[in-house]
């Protein structure tokens, strides 16, 4: 029997999504920025992981993306802290969505490489996060962005850089 099993807390989370065919159709449609506004606005569906995981957009502008996570024992690891495959989810989606923010219709993008720098553990003690993610340059086929992960009182808890593959039709 686990822990959970002996002491009887059992814990359930149900949670929704929406099919996300509008939001991959709106990539051929419309920029990176007008889909993010047209997220916010209800008009497309996010994408199921910030249902899954619990994401929230905060901001978002050309060049710069911002959501926020309210982390839970649901994202733990063994060790009890925040899954580093969590920290990294946000860190890749904040770099990832900013390259994607400078992007006109009809161009994708998929990310080539994740760098990630863990500095401080994150539990549900910590509070709200933020996730940063900037775009550092953009060429006509890779960009590169950051993303920095921080708590309320901006102490840098995790860092990463990326590379991503620009998807041209």
């Amino acid at each position: 029997m686990n822990q959970t099993q002996q002491d009887g807390a059992l814990r359930t989370r149900t949670y929704t999504w929406t099919d996300p065919a509008a939001t991959f159709a709106a990539v051929t449609s419309q920029s990176g920025l007008a889909m993010f506004a047209a997220m916010v606005r209800g008009e497309l569906p996010p994408p199921p992981v910030m249902s899954t995981l619990g994401i929230e957009f905060v901001e978002f502008s050309e060049g710069l993306v911002r959501f926020a996570l309210d982390p839970h024992e649901m994202h733990y690891n063994p060790m009890g802290s925040v899954h580093g495959g969590v920290i990294a989810t946000l860190l890749d989606s904040a770099a990832a969505c900013a390259v994607h923010s400078v992007l006109p219709a009809g161009t994708g993008y998929t990310t080539l490489d994740l760098t990630v720098k863990y500095l401080r553990q994150v539990t549900a003690t910590t509070g709200r996060v933020t996730v940063t993610g900037t775009v550092l340059s953009r060429g006509s086929r890779t960009a590169l962005a950051q993303a920095q992960l921080a708590d309320s009182g901006g102490r840098l808890l995790a860092h990463a850089t990326s590379s991503c593959m620009l998807l041209r039709p």
